[in-house]
């Protein structure tokens, strides 16, 4: 099954409006609602994933079955990118070594963001809104 430019584009274009939210989100709750940190953080992710999943299904790929089965295993595969994160950056300051701040940042944000939007990728596209239910046309062309 090939790769369209345009799914690429319309997947990094959702991405792109779920990290505004995860971050705005999460700034208005720790700075103007003084949340802390941890639960600040707990509900930006859950509020950018529901941002991300409905560019997904109502843009990236419209005409697939879209429901709360779509949207649990969504948030399942985005999970799994949150723990790929965290595992480079544990690889990296635990195993390698490399403790600073800056080594933390490109290890988690860098690498590890790398690794885990190509399996936010691979999952939305083959587990999420598979293919064959639908016309599978895209927003972006």
């Amino acid at each position: 099954m090939s790769v369209a430019r345009s799914e690429v584009i319309g997947f990094a274009l959702a991405g792109i409006c779920a990290y505004a939210a995860d971050l705005g989100l999460f700034v208005w709750l720790r700075s103007g609602l003084g949340w802390g940190p941890i639960a600040a953080k707990s509900l930006a992710f859950v509020g950018g994933c529901t941002v991300a999943y409905l560019g997904n299904a109502f843009g990236t790929y419209r005409g697939r079955r879209v429901g709360w089965r779509e949207y649990a295993v969504f948030f399942a595969v985005n999970i799994a990118g949150a723990l790929v994160q965290l595992l480079c950056i544990a690889v990296s300051h635990y195993g390698l070594g490399f403790t600073s701040p800056r080594a933390d940042t490109l290890s988690g944000a860098v690498f590890g963001m790398a690794l885990a939007t190509c399996l936010r990728f691979w999952g939305t596209r083959t587990l999420v809104f598979r293919t064959g239910e639908g016309s599978g046309t895209s927003w972006t062309g």
